[in-house]
């Protein structure tokens, strides 16, 4: 397979490293949510964000007392009241944040098809060739979620480990939303750009060349992933915004 990163030099990246570019796409895939040709794509990723962010909610505020506790030693008790606000912060967003990539691990073989039908309704035009999508389209992308959950894997141990570490974990929340922020943006560009003949490696490497249009794209879910009722609107929207997001890319042979 050739770069496709090499056929996209004459692409406008300063739009795309917008961040206003970035946040009036994720608002446009929510108002798309309910339009004719797309909606009986979001129906079933709707129904498992609502299972699972409830399970979520509920959890996160049976524990959230006794994480502060934990993270909290006696002698800094007289900073909980400054600290509390980071500590919510960090522990809503870790919680939310698992609790997504679960319903994404679900979810992602209606979300590459959601990319794909996006693309069509947007540009009148299919992205890939009849057939492709469907059953095949659904496995890939479901192997392909997985690549990512890796990828994930890999750095998410370490930035948990500074949670424990005295004063470091102060600013581990912050590090933590910042990290989050560009793996959603991984995450959910991942599906128009997949149906273009994207791999992984070089997702990557693209998305690197608007970082800040991409992070404000991720932060931005993963800022609508922690409010109630938005977060169960969160992912297929960022699928759709993405996808728009992305159009003027070209796709790979």
């Amino acid at each position: 397979m050739s770069n496709p990163i090499s056929q996209v030099t004459a692409i406008d990246f300063r739009r795309l490293n917008s961040p206003m570019t970035a946040f009036r796409c994720l608002i446009t895939g929510l108002t798309w949510l309910a339009k004719p040709g797309i909606r009986r794509y979001v129906w079933i990723p709707l129904a498992v964000n609502l299972v699972l962010y409830g399970l979520g909610l509920w959890l996160g505020i049976r524990y959230f007392s006794a994480f502060l506790n934990w993270m909290l030693p006696g002698w800094l008790d007289f900073l909980r009241w400054l600290l509390w606000p980071v500590f919510a912060v960090g522990f809503f967003t870790l919680m939310y944040f698992t609790f997504s990539v679960l319903a994404n691990i679900i979810g992602s073989p209606f979300y590459g098809v959601l990319a794909e039908r996006t693309a069509e309704l947007a540009t009148g035009r299919r992205i890939r060739p009849a057939g492709v999508a469907g059953e095949v389209g659904m496995w890939s992308a479901l192997r392909s979620e997985f690549r990512r959950l890796a990828y994930l894997g890999l750095r998410i141990v370490p930035l948990a480990a500074l949670f424990l570490v005295p004063v470091v974990n102060l600013v581990a929340p912050v590090l933590w939303m910042i990290f989050n922020a560009w793996f959603m943006a991984l995450e959910y560009t991942a599906y128009p750009l997949e149906a273009r003949g994207y791999d992984f490696d070089h997702q990557r490497s693209l998305l690197g060349r608007f970082r800040l249009g991409a992070a404000t794209f991720g932060g931005t879910v993963l800022l609508a992933q922690t409010i109630p009722l938005l977060n169960v609107l969160a992912a297929p929207a960022a699928v759709i915004g993405a996808t728009l997001y992305l159009l003027e890319l070209p796709v790979e042979e």
